[in-house]
């Protein structure tokens, strides 16, 4: 899982200039999901549904300072449940003491905080939280030699890579669920020379659609990114979407590296291998950087299959989201799904016998005073909340979403179905207040657990270093036999 990956910027998916070789041959031998979505255009409650395949209302995961209750279970467990391995490695964004979640190992601690420090305030928007994205990823973009995101994702894909190792070395011969999850390409837009080398300045374009979305909810997102008060130039722009694609390469070395492993260990041939990212980013387009919003580019993510010897190499086009992967996960290692869900599994698709065309989205987070839903069905997406006027595009007609059709007296018809549709779906008003209730409560707490001595939630990664290399309890012989791959008859 990437972070921050738009679909619509990588080759596999009709962007122009991001260099992804790893990825693309990954996709030339796989099952590519062309609309493919988050379920919510923010890190946490993204990849909450993910987890879980709940929609974020259905387990209170409004924003990312929420706790994922550790009697929720994610497909970590369902797998674990079936005989598998679970291992995580990355980021996860896991709020609360509970920071496994199924998984029976975690291989390294988490690049963002596991407490309440990041609650949004409905009840306030005018005051700007002061934590929250501005626009100095975009400013400041450019090179680095060393960043924190840099040291974040080395880290995570070394574990990974020697986690890779060990199982195919090991006697434990249960089969195994591996999660690695980076950073990149999330701002801030920084990058070493060597990707940003790359490319070349005068390959990078500039947004093709920057003037300004004009809809309530973008003006909600210019003010708490703080857009409008920290303008950036034509420079920092082209600067930023210079690093953001460099940083794509960045992710895809990290992919190819994985690949070059389970080639290497002979592991490929028996593992299915899923590519995917939490949500996208606007960089420029509409006017907008970030996330936090139902346009394309911020909540359309890849989503690629790969297992040639099970599923023939295919593009699908019916809309889908990363809510559906936990059944289809349990659907490949047979595991039961006794529980409620609302993702649907994308087995029959991968087999090329049809599957649903629908995805639901829900925004709850920053930049919204009340609930943002979005359903995505055939060629058209519609956008609804309470204290906004609707949006409807044809994304057949208008991929872009530059014409909203739903004043059009000729849709009429559509928007009155949709509108029927959301109020079956949700009790908005209702949803609502347990949203500001939550994060009352939540700031309380955040709050008072700062006073006195604090108790961090952050994933303290254990290593018991008396197992590890040489030590005097371990046989030379057997160690030295036991660590070499290939084994030496």
């Amino acid at each position: 899982m990437a972070d921050q990956l738009s679909a619509p910027f990588l080759r596999t998916y009709g962007g122009e200039i991001a260099r992804t070789p790893n990825l693309d041959r990954l996709a030339a031998d796989g099952v590519v999901f062309e609309n493919a979505y988050c379920n919510s255009p923010l890190c946490g409650p993204s990849r909450y549904a993910f987890m879980s395949g709940r929609l974020p209302s259905a387990i209170g995961a409004y924003d990312n300072a929420v706790e994922y209750p550790a009697s929720l279970p994610t497909f970590g467990h369902y797998l674990r449940a079936a005989g598998y391995r679970t291992i995580l490695a990355g980021k996860m964004h896991f709020v609360g003491p509970d920071q496994l979640h199924g998984f029976e190992e975690r291989l390294t601690t988490d690049i963002y905080p596991a407490d309440f420090g990041w609650v949004p305030d409905w009840e306030d928007f005018a005051t700007r939280p002061d934590w929250y994205h501005n626009m100095s990823s975009v400013q400041q973009a450019g090179t680095c030699l060393r960043s924190n995101q840099i040291e974040f994702d080395e880290e995570v894909i070394f574990h990974a890579r020697r986690k890779l190792f060990e199982l195919a070395r090991e006697p434990d011969q249960r089969p195994f669920c591996l999660f690695v999850s980076l950073t990149h390409p999330h701002d801030p837009f920084a990058i070493t020379a060597e990707y940003w080398n790359r490319y070349q300045p005068e390959e990078i374009p500039l947004p093709r659609h920057p003037e300004p979305a004009r809809d309530p909810h973008s003006l909600r997102l210019r003010h708490v990114s703080n857009m409008d008060n920290e303008p950036v130039t034509a420079q920092n722009i082209r600067d930023a979407r210079h690093a953001y694609h460099a940083a794509i390469s960045f992710v895809d070395d990290q992919l190819g590296a994985l690949l070059g492993v389970l080639d290497e260990s002979g592991l490929a041939e028996n593992t299915v291998t899923v590519f995917t990212a939490d949500h996208g980013e606007m960089l420029g387009e509409r006017g907008l950087w970030y996330k936090m919003s139902f346009f394309e580019n911020a909540c359309r993510v890849p989503l690629v299959v790969h297992a040639p010897g099970r599923f023939a190499p295919e593009r699908v086009e019916n809309a889908v989201s990363t809510l559906d992967l936990l059944p289809t996960f349990a659907g490949l290692a047979g595991a039961t799904t006794p529980l409620p869900l609302e993702g649907r599994s994308l087995l029959p698709h991968l087999a090329g016998t049809g599957g649903h065309d629908e995805v639901i989205g829900e925004y709850l987070g920053e930049g919204a005073i009340a609930p943002v839903v979005m359903i995505r069905r055939g060629r058209y997406k519609f956008i609804h909340c309470p204290v906004d006027p609707d949006q409807l595009y044809d994304l057949g007609m208008d991929p872009d979403e530059l014409t909203n059709l739903a004043a059009d007296p000729a849709q009429s018809g559509l928007v009155a179905e949709f509108r029927a549709e959301v109020a079956r779906r949700w009790d908005l008003s209702a949803l609502r207040a347990q949203v500001v209730v939550s994060q009352r409560q939540r700031r309380f707490v955040g709050d008072a657990l700062r006073q006195g001595r604090f108790a961090a939630w952050d994933y303290q990664p254990f290593t018991d270093a008396s197992g590890q290399y040489m030590r005097n309890h371990l046989k030379l012989d057997d160690l030295e036999r036991r660590m070499r791959f290939p084994a030496v008859a």
